[in-house]
């Protein structure tokens, strides 16, 4: 990263925790700000699906330089995965490919399979992704119904904590490496528990060291001037002296 110190202290330069309603593309928010607030320059740090909710790390001005150091970052989430049906984007949002039977499953399969879970791991993503396969998109091709091989990624999970089971749904809470799919955990523990499984809700929890208890509310946002935006940004100045008070890059 290399930004001048006039662009460190830059009053217009700095992160914004926003809670992303459901609905909402991450694209949406940036735009939302970009245009209300009038900044030229807004980005974001791991995108949420439309039906995901949760923490959405917004940059703005030359904080948009640290943002892919952001996105490298572990990230929590805590979801619900429902048995019964698989579908073709792993989540709620696809269409159902296949009804499998569940009723052969218990409280004891369910802790164990998320339990062979946890560590390093190779996971193939959903073709409804924005990963690249020779220069496409897979969910521009996923739209035309086309599926291509992908290639493993090779991921981390490094604990899965479970907070409830109501069969057929099963409530947990993920703390996971850059470029997880939890849709695709979903989908997976299904197939391990010799049945379909989906991911029927997501909330990023905290990502980068930050949480989402600390997260604006758009219907917040909506009230705001910019001077109220601005004070409660976190300033890029801050946030590169905690990043070197803590070790962290």
């Amino acid at each position: 990263m290399n930004l001048s110190e006039s662009k460190i202290l830059d009053p217009e330069s700095g992160l914004l925790l926003v809670d992303k309603p459901t609905a909402w593309t991450s694209h949406d928010v940036v735009n939302f700000v970009r245009r209300r607030f009038r900044f030229k320059k807004v980005g974001h740090c791991g995108t949420l699906d439309p039906s995901a909710t949760g923490l959405l790390i917004l940059v703005v001005g030359h904080a948009t330089k640290v943002s892919e150091y952001l996105a490298k970052d572990d990230k929590v989430y805590r979801t619900v995965l429902t048995l019964g049906s698989e579908t073709h984007s792993h989540d709620a949002d696809g269409d159902v490919l296949k009804e499998h039977p569940w009723d052969h499953i218990n409280e004891e399969l369910v802790k164990e399979t998320l339990n062979g879970f946890v560590g390093e791991q190779d996971q193939i993503p959903p073709m409804v992704s924005a990963i690249k396969k020779d220069g496409k998109k897979l969910y521009e091709l996923a739209r035309k119904g086309i599926v291509v091989e992908r290639d493993p990624r090779r991921i981390t999970v490094h604990s899965l904590d479970i907070n409830s089971i109501s069969l057929p749904n099963v409530d947990f809470t993920a703390s996971c490496s850059k470029g997880t799919y939890v849709r695709t955990l979903c989908h997976d523990m299904g197939h391990k528990m010799n049945s379909g499984a989906h991911m029927s809700s997501l909330v990023r929890l905290s990502s980068s060291g930050y949480d989402l208890a600390d997260a604006y509310d758009i219907e917040d946002m909506k009230t705001w001037e910019k001077e109220t935006f601005l004070e409660n940004m976190i300033s890029l100045h801050d946030f590169i002296m905690e990043r070197s008070l803590t070790g962290q890059k």
